[in-house]
């Protein structure tokens, strides 16, 4: 059985562009989001590097590290984050682990059965603070993934911790969000004074300014 959400992240310890890198240590108490590659030189992937370079003031703002994975060893790394800095116009600055021995991508289930052995399953980990893995996110290597989406998850998801809320299809910090049904409309009235739209007695609206979903 593969990684499940709630559980604790496996920790581990693996060389990175970075230096060697102990995996929970290097988290504290940030969140984390662990997302990995097939292998370097691919072309999507150059792609996906370079924008999570660029979306670094967006991964600070919410208390985000990132890291990447890769199978291929670092000096092969070095080459193409050369590459990735020429084509995107950004050099990386967060680690890329080298999974040489494919220790992480065994340990966090990257391998697919079916597939080359090489080459790993582009997965997408979300970790919490307390280190439990809040969501995964699976693409197929043909389709670059959407990292607004991500940042989109880690803020409904940073929201829903501090208040009791859940937040509705297509979502966005600053719009209403879902008064979980387990609060009584009397709890409800103390924590949201401003008060809600009913629209069904399960379904309760309330608006939530951005700067406290942010």
């Amino acid at each position: 059985m593969g990684i499940q959400l709630g559980q604790i992240a496996p920790d581990f310890e693996q060389d990175s562009t970075h230096g060697r890198i102990r995996f929970h240590e290097w988290l504290g108490n940030s969140w984390g989001v662990l997302f990995s590659h097939p292998k370097d030189y691919t072309p999507v992937c150059t792609t996906e590097l370079g924008e999570t370079a660029r979306l670094k003031p967006e991964w600070d703002k919410r208390n985000v590290k990132v890291i990447g994975l890769s199978v291929d060893p670092v000096d092969s790394h070095a080459g193409w984050l050369r590459d990735i800095e020429e084509t995107q116009g950004v050099a990386l600055n967060f680690p890329v682990l080298a999974d040489a021995d494919r220790k992480v991508s065994t340990l966090y289930d990257m391998i697919h059965p079916e597939a080359d052995p090489a080459v790993t399953v582009r997965s997408v980990f979300i970790i919490d603070p307390n280190k439990k893995v809040r969501a995964i996110i699976i693409y197929p290597p043909s389709t670059g993934r959407n990292f607004r989406e991500i940042l989109r998850v880690i803020d409904s998801l940073q929201l829903t911790d501090r208040l009791k809320l859940a937040t509705p299809v297509n979502w966005q910090p600053g719009d209403a969000a879902i008064i979980v049904p387990s609060v009584s409309d009397e709890e409800a009235r103390r924590l949201f004074p401003q008060g809600w739209k009913t629209l069904k007695p399960y379904l309760r609206l309330v608006e939530i300014p951005k700067q406290a979903a942010e």
